[in-house]
């Protein structure tokens, strides 16, 4: 209230003194209007617009606070939930070591506990990778990508996975050129595709699309797996959700904010226990992709 009385009171002292110039300078007749608009209404007025920029700004910074309370709260949730995901394998590789350091093992056995542990060790590997992509703000580096080329490299690093699962794997890709770094670019659908294949626990089809339309390049991933409900949809690619039970949902999260990035929209059409279809849709550009000798030479 200081500031309100403040303004009060130095806005009516400049009226009074300014009347009180005008009339011994100039012989200023003061009627009773003059006392009421220019004297007595402009400290009110200007109280007035004084508590609106205060509350305003208080508005302001209790806006930021939240903010601010928001993001520490996200990366307290993140700092926990990534240090429970690695600690598992860590622990389970520990483990493992311990018992093969006994010496007693068959040989058999010994080669499958160095699998698991290194099966245990790739997995925080991803997490770390994942969580270190969504940390990390847009890439400088951005070229024209041929988006049939590098989504063939991606099914291709895929394949083994999907035939581990049962899964047939079927492509129909245009070439199409949109503007990104390629890294990014394929990290972003191979987290996409990992998704769908683990939604396919029993096996199933697996349909990836490329076509250019219009001005747009639209990539639509399809699956015939167990599907999700209206609110899985909703809070797809949310920090921290995921419907897997040992997920984190930082794949999802990392593939959204690449694909916001490069100034796509995504959008999906899912029904329990009879799959989910993915469609990305990204900017398209004339701009020419750098060929093998150009990209080896760069």
């Amino acid at each position: 209230f200081g500031k309100l009385f403040m303004s009060l009171w130095l806005t009516f002292l400049l009226a009074v003194l300014t009347t009180f110039v005008a009339v011994i300078v100039a012989d200023f007749p003061v009627t009773k209007p003059y006392i009421v608009y220019f004297i007595m209404m402009p400290p009110f007025v200007m109280m007035f617009a004084v508590y609106l920029m205060e509350t305003l700004h208080e508005a302001q910074l209790a806006r930021a606070e939240l903010m601010k309370m928001e993001k520490m709260q996200i990366v307290s949730q993140m700092a926990a939930s990534i240090s429970h995901e690695i600690r598992n394998p860590l622990t389970v590789v520990k483990g493992f070591i311990q018992l093969l350091q006994t010496g007693r093992l068959p040989r058999e056995t010994e080669e499958r506990y160095i699998r698991i542990a290194l099966e245990e060790l790739e997995r925080a590997e991803a997490i770390i990778r994942d969580y270190l992509t969504f940390a990390k703000p847009a890439p400088k580096e951005t070229e024209p990508i041929d988006v049939a080329t590098q989504l063939q490299k991606v099914l291709q690093m895929i394949t083994p996975m999907a035939h581990m699962h049962s899964i047939h794997v079927s492509s129909s890709l245009e070439h199409g050129v949109v503007i990104g770094n390629v890294q990014y670019f394929q990290q972003c659908f191979l987290n996409l595709l990992k998704n769908s294949i683990e939604a396919m626990p029993n096996g199933g089809t697996l349909h990836v699309a490329a076509e250019n339309r219009g001005a747009s390049v639209v990539i639509t991933i399809s699956d015939n797996g167990v599907g999700m409900t209206k609110e899985q949809v909703r809070r797809f690619g949310e920090p921290y959700f995921s419907t897997k039970e040992k997920g984190t949902g930082l794949g999802a999260m990392v593939a959204v904010k690449i694909i916001e990035q490069m100034g796509g929209t995504w959008t999906i059409e899912s029904a329990v226990q009879k799959g989910t279809t993915l469609t990305i849709t990204l900017p398209a550009s004339r701009l020419r992709p750098p060929t093998a000798e150009q990209s080896a030479a760069g």
